[in-house]
């Protein structure tokens, strides 16, 4: 049993005079950091594939398996991990989570065959389903709401840097050294990370020593629902389910991600097969979406947060808003084969990704603004585990069209007809953006400490 949390008084001088800490940014960075490990972490195995397929005699089939195993794991354990994170404390969730998987990547490169490989494999998703339910759970106990969207959308920006970057990183490193080093190298970064998390992290900023009482009055009074004072769980997560909302957000989030893993797993071919392109220019093309995603969706965070607090548009209107113009962008993934232009295709392409990156904005911020009390990692669990089921799917099925088609056409035309699906989903089923109320608590952790006197700092948002 925890004793209550300690709170900062609300009197100090900072408060009075307006001036406050800005640890929550450092909070940010370290989020931001975590998600672009977590996609470094998981590309390395496919660039060192060729390696792995000749030192191991791996059939395409042997290498298939490997190459999904992480999925197995990481969909299933979105749920459990998001759980873990609400009822244990983030600070927890997310560390464990990044030591581990990052012991995993450094352990590959002890790997002595296939069936070493697919428990690596298979032990990375168990670590990495851990970081987005952490992740939208911090943003929702360290930032304001009007910072929601901002900050929700810094942190999942990482995993289009992350793509990014891997490939060439991770090809440096293995020319430098040798696969085996590489994966050492790569795993050795998170668990640096997770030293640096783990002395610096407190599960709310009224425990954080570098957050001054000005900058938890800043928080606080800008959230609707108030979190870190009442740590009971609200409810069992399966009974998120009988709410209409978490059905919109999962399903909408389902075909964001089947649009946006054809950048990560099929655009390389599309671009040599169907483009022409040689292997030096299709890396450099490929990675022009993912960059332009990047920027897309920071901008659309702090755009969104801006509108919503201007008070032009309610938070629903504006979730809801750039969700459907977000998937309105990422329809011309089906326009892209219809053009004989390589320049127009590849703009087409990167529109796409850009579109998906502004709906995921507001995505990631939706579970901080419908989650019972202190079940927002919960719910972002929820959400990815049905998403990610996208995008093991997509792959799938992109593949099955190509081969009986002989095409890409069609496979990203169908692509384009979801993101139809997801459009609809949010402007028809996805409801008024609020919090959920549970009419009784079913987990209480320990006894209420009492709340601190009101002092709102900050207009609440107009849902």
């Amino acid at each position: 049993m925890r004793t209550p949390m300690p709170t900062k008084p609300l009197n100090d001088t900072a408060v009075k005079q307006g001036r406050k800490s800005n640890a929550r940014w450092v909070v940010a960075g370290l989020m931001w950091f975590a998600i672009a490990i977590n996609y470094i972490d998981r590309t390395v195995l496919s660039v060192a594939a060729p390696e792995l397929i000749k030192e191991f005699s791996l059939t395409p089939e042997m290498m298939g398996i490997v190459l999904s195993a992480f999925f197995w794991s990481y969909a299933l354990l979105q749920i459990p991990a998001g759980w873990v994170a609400d009822k244990f404390g983030q600070k927890m969730g997310l560390g464990i989570a990044v030591g581990s998987w990052s012991l995993a990547t450094a352990a590959t490169g002890l790997a002595t065959g296939f069936a070493s490989l697919v428990g690596l494999r298979v032990a990375l998703g168990v670590g990495e389903a851990g970081a987005y339910p952490a992740n939208a759970g911090i943003a929702s106990k360290w930032f304001p709401d009007k910072e929601r969207a901002t900050i929700s959308g810094l942190f999942d920006s990482a995993s289009k840097f992350g793509g990014a970057v891997a490939m060439p990183l991770i090809v440096t490193l293995m020319m430098t050294f040798d696969w085996r080093m590489t994966f050492v190298i790569v795993g050795l970064t998170g668990l640096v990370w997770s030293l640096i998390w783990w002395w610096y992290f407190s599960d709310t900023p009224e425990t954080h020593r570098s957050a001054n009482a000005a900058e938890v009055q800043y928080i606080r009074g800008g959230q609707a629902q108030q979190h870190g004072v009442d740590t009971t769980i609200a409810m069992k997560w399966y009974e998120l389910l009988k709410h209409r909302n978490i059905w919109a957000m999962c399903l909408g989030f389902f075909t964001i991600n089947y649009i946006s893993y054809f950048f990560i797993t099929w655009l390389p071919t599309y671009l040599v097969k169907e483009q022409g392109m040689g292997l030096l220019k299709m890396g450099m093309v490929a990675s022009l979406p993912l960059i332009c995603g990047l920027f897309a969706e920071i901008a659309a965070g702090w755009l969104s947060d801006r509108v919503v607090h201007s008070g032009r548009l309610s938070l629903t209107a504006t979730r809801k808003l750039f969700l459907i113009v977000g998937l309105s962008m990422a329809l011309c993934i089906g326009l892209a084969p219809l053009t004989t232009s390589v320049g127009l295709t590849v703009l087409l392409l990167c529109i796409a990704k850009a579109g998906t990156t502004v709906a995921a904005s507001q995505v990631w911020a939706l579970p901080g603004d419908v989650a019972p009390k202190n079940m927002t990692s919960t719910v972002a669990g929820l959400q990815n585990m049905v998403a990610n089921f996208g995008g093991v799917l997509g792959p799938v099925i992109t593949g099955f069209i190509v081969a009986s088609t002989g095409s890409f056409k069609m496979a990203l035309v169908f692509s384009a007809v979801l993101g139809m699906l997801g459009i609809l989903n949010y402007a028809l089923l996805l409801k008024k953006v609020e919090p959920i109320v549970a009419s009784t608590p079913t987990e209480p952790r320990h006894a209420a400490a009492p709340p601190p006197p009101p002092q709102v700092l900050n207009e609440p948002y107009s849902r």
